[in-house]
């Protein structure tokens, strides 16, 4: 199937469905306000947006980290909120910035975890373990062994990417998984997972800051603010929106290149700047 396009599951549901979703913490703050969205099967989906805009609450309502105020979550046409977690969980493959590796526990034993969880005899969960390994451009006779703190970055999140895909999920949340690494490395975990990705045809959900990220992994890319969809777009349409959200999105990422407008001008009047966030260290 070429990449871009999108399969739905049988019986024609999407892969993940937010219908009339909202979000609001004890003290009353809006994160989320009514929010429909859809992903297919076979298809990435970015979500991009300033921080607090509410991508990473969103993304963790599909394995129920966080239930929803009002509204209602579907997996595969199923509300989510009649799932036991823990098995919804394990039919989920999940990503974040800092890996979650286990520190104590070897490259082989990380990426093992679910399989052994699941039952799996421990005859047949090595080969899966060095095919996940092979996969994410690990060999497995160097680092089958190693710790955690043994690895680099983008070592650790190729083994983060392993875990996950080793229940052969059919959905993949990733949360910033990326974020942290230095641009050459970042540069070649998107490569790698690009390739991936299309091959094994996975619905994903990915939150991230990095508008190329999005363009250069996604089908299609949806914008946030202050909790509410302002954009859903194919990924080749998005930088020539004339959504004005979109343009001052694109304008803020991309104001070095040439006839870019400063954020400043872009700025609606009225409109205080946000403070700046401290980016983590690569």
């Amino acid at each position: 199937m070429p990449r871009g396009t999108s399969a739905r599951p049988p019986g024609g549901a999407p892969a993940i469905e937010f219908r009339d979703v909202s979000f609001a913490t004890a003290q009353g703050r809006v994160l989320l306000d009514h929010v429909d969205l859809q992903v297919d099967s076979g298809a990435t989906t970015a979500l991009l947006g300033r921080s607090g805009s509410g991508k990473t609450t969103l993304l963790r309502m599909v394995n129920r980290m966080v239930e929803p105020t009002s509204g209602a979550v579907f997996v595969e046409g199923v509300p989510v909120s009649g799932a036991d977690p823990i098995a919804l969980r394990r039919r989920i493959g999940y990503v974040i910035q800092e890996t979650g590796l286990f520190p104590h526990f070897n490259v082989e034993r990380n990426i093992g975890v679910v399989p052994r969880i699941s039952g799996t005899p421990p005859a047949e969960s090595a080969p899966r373990v060095r095919e996940l390994m092979a996969m994410v451009g690990l060999d497995a006779s160097t680092f089958a062994g190693r710790y955690p703190h043994q690895l680099s970055g983008g070592q650790r999140q190729r083994v983060g990417l392993a875990r996950a895909l080793a229940a052969a999920p059919p959905i993949l949340l990733m949360d910033e998984p990326f974020g942290a690494l230095d641009p050459l490395t970042r540069a070649e975990m998107q490569d790698m997972l690009r390739a991936l990705l299309a091959r094994l045809q996975k619905a994903v959900l990915l939150v991230t800051h990095d508008l190329d990220e999005a363009l250069y992994l996604a089908s299609r890319i949806v914008l946030l603010e202050e909790g509410r969809i302002v954009a859903d777009l194919p990924s080749a349409e998005f930088s020539t929106s004339e959504i004005p959200a979109v343009q001052a999105y694109v304008r803020a990422v991309h104001r070095s290149l040439p006839g870019a407008r400063p954020a400043e001008a872009a700025r609606p009047a009225g409109n205080a700047p946000e403070a700046p966030t401290q980016q983590a260290p690569p």
